[in-house]
């Protein structure tokens, strides 16, 4: 767009610059209808002191939304033309893109000043400083033309790369009462453009196709070359026709309105050039690193590994039901970055880390029982929300200690919907395909697939065993009666003793407490999903708002362990003696 022109230019570098000669009034805007995209001009403002009714600057000093030049030639810019002419704005000046494709764009802003002079006069002190932002982001703070440019009659480019969603760009230049006024007439200021582009940024897999044609044709004489390049070429087209939906599935997430876009740049200095040294941690998914923003805010990246097969299908549904969630007990999504071919999540960052770490690793982090009880509460208000009081009902399906972090205040929030499920509370359940972590799977989902939220229920009531325990569900360093966990579990409860299970760290403790949480642990674990309870029932018998019933039913899998245990130890005593449940034994085609 050739900003304050009559005519159409062509430039140097191959675009022609559309003409933009509306005349704007104070509060005014135009619609340029070249085609599709339609492009849209406005402007708000009223020059102060203007002696022209119309408002136009030319060299002789009339003021206007439109500055003229005398033909002459500018520095730093093989095209002058495009700089005769500019339009001005005594407030906020914005063009506005309608129709655009979805996707990556590279816009380029030119500027020139003309009318503020390079000399020794008085007119020399002239300044227009002025903010730029492009689709709400601001880009430019107190810009200044003539100094970027270092001089008058210079050209000078501002180029950045944003991300189109919704169809829509906005590029907006903003008069923030800076700079002078009066120079070189009076009512001379605000922002002033000279001319804009807008091209499409390029893409990856675009060149590789490009390629992959020109050595199609270099082998095109040999027949058997000439078919596995054929093959190859339909495999490439199917993954970037894969690719380019789910980039477009991407951006349509994204233009929701609390999911706010990071540049790749601000995140790769927030997280220092993604530093090993701020690694929180690595997944399946990819890594999560600390990042501190330019404003000071600190934050979680968590960045799709390379060699992820299924990163960015979780990538889509880890923003798809965390966008529209929130509670004080789930980890809450500030925005993404879609640049590249390594997408970017941001969350908020959590200073005491996940669960696991806390329990079974080296932290330091002192976790006495009114604490370990808040968290399996907390965890179970957040399950309790996700199962049956958000607008969209979602089932976790990786609920582990490793997915639970920890506030500076120790309150527990699940992180990790890259595995989650939308589920219609109508169904009384869904086949799927098994996904989740060992240890964690209830078995009706383990060994057929079928998918309730009992599924979150059952690894519930795992996560809250392991923090009374203070151990693992499995730890292979401990004898054979202790190996497992819910086995060992049930063993003392069933003896008698089942404080006995207690982590031997808790010197204090309310027994009462203690025993309610063991048992509604007990009841999280039953065979069959029927036999357990909702969430929203775990959370009142947690709070002591109803009791627990103390009649609880063994599983009949933990039978099974102990009847398979005490056959092989009598045949083959050792270490082999250990057996695995069927469903900790299953293959889980998208566990982590």
């Amino acid at each position: 767009m050739a900003c304050g022109s009559s005519s159409s230019i062509s430039g140097s570098d191959n675009y022609t610059y559309l003409p933009d000669d509306a005349k704007l009034g104070a509060a005014s805007y135009y619609v340029i209808n070249n085609g599709a995209p339609t492009w849209g001009v406005s402007n708000v403002g009223k020059f102060m002191n203007s002696r022209s009714g119309d408002y136009t600057v030319q060299t002789s000093n009339d003021l206007s939304y439109t500055i003229y030049s005398s033909s002459r030639l500018f520095r730093n810019t093989l095209d002058s033309e495009l700089f005769q002419k500019a339009r001005m704005s005594p407030s906020s000046l914005r063009y506005f893109g309608v129709g655009l494709e979805n996707g990556n764009y590279v816009v380029t802003l030119q500027f020139a000043e003309f009318n503020l002079e390079d000399s020794q006069t008085w007119k020399s002190l002239g300044k227009r400083v002025f903010d730029i932002y492009v689709q709400g982001d601001r880009k430019e703070r107190n810009f200044d033309i003539r100094k970027e440019a270092r001089g008058s009659y210079a050209a000078v480019q501002k180029q950045y790369i944003v991300p189109v969603t919704r169809n829509f760009l906005e590029i907006h230049l903003f008069w923030a009462g800076k700079g002078t006024c009066c120079i070189p007439s009076q009512g001379y200021y605000g922002p002033s453009i000279s001319a804009f582009s807008l091209t499409r940024a390029p893409n990856a897999a675009q060149k590789k196709n490009k390629t992959s044609v020109i050595i199609g044709a270099a082998v095109g004489a040999v027949i058997v070359g000439l078919v596995v390049l054929l093959a190859g070429l339909y495999a490439r087209r199917q993954k970037s026709r894969k690719l380019s939906l789910e980039q477009q599935e991407l951006y349509n997430i994204v233009g929701r309105p609390n999911v706010f876009c990071y540049s790749y740049g601000e995140l790769k200095t927030a997280s220092e050039n993604f530093n090993s040294s701020n690694l929180l941690g690595k997944g399946g998914y990819g890594s999560v690193y600390k990042g501190t923003l330019t404003d000071g805010s600190v934050v979680a990246v968590k960045q799709l590994s390379e060699t992820s097969h299924q990163g960015k299908k979780q990538f889509i549904t880890e923003i798809e039901t965390i966008s529209q969630v929130q509670h004080r007990n789930l980890v809450k999504l500030y925005g993404c970055c879609l640049e590249g071919n390594r997408p970017l999540l941001v969350y908020e960052y959590l200073d005491n880390g996940s669960l696991d770490k806390a329990l079974f690793g080296n932290e330091t982090l002192n976790l006495d029982w009114p604490a370990r009880f808040e968290i399996c509460l907390g965890i179970a208000r957040g399950l309790a929300y996700l199962h049956e009081e958000s607008s969209i009902r979602v089932v976790h399906r990786d609920i582990k200690a490793s997915n639970v972090l920890l506030d500076a205040n120790l309150n527990s929030k699940i992180s990790d919907f890259g595995l989650a499920k939308l589920y219609d509370y109508k169904n009384t359940h869904v086949s799927t395909k098994v996904a989740g972590t060992f240890g964690y799977l209830a078995p009706e989902y383990a060994m057929r697939g079928l998918m309730t939220e009992k599924v979150d229920v059952f690894a519930f009531g795992v996560v809250t065993l392991e923090t009374i325990a203070g151990r693992p569900n499995y730890d292979g360093r401990l004898g054979e009666d202790k190996a497992y966990l819910l086995e060992w579990v049930w063993q003392l409860y069933e003896d008698g003793h089942p404080l006995s299970v207690t982590d031997p760290k808790l010197t204090e403790f309310n027994s009462d407490e203690v025993l309610r949480a063991i048992r509604v642990g007990l009841l999280c674990i039953q065979s069959s999903p029927r036999q357990r309870p909702s969430m929203s029932r775990v959370v009142a018998m947690l709070a002591g708002d109803i009791e627990v019933p103390e009649a609880v039913t063994k599983p009949s899998y933990v039978t099974e362990w102990q009847g398979n245990a005490s056959e092989t130890s009598s045949s083959k005593p050792g270490p082999e003696a250990m057996s695995a449940s069927p469903f900790l034994s299953s293959v889980i085609d998208e566990g982590r």
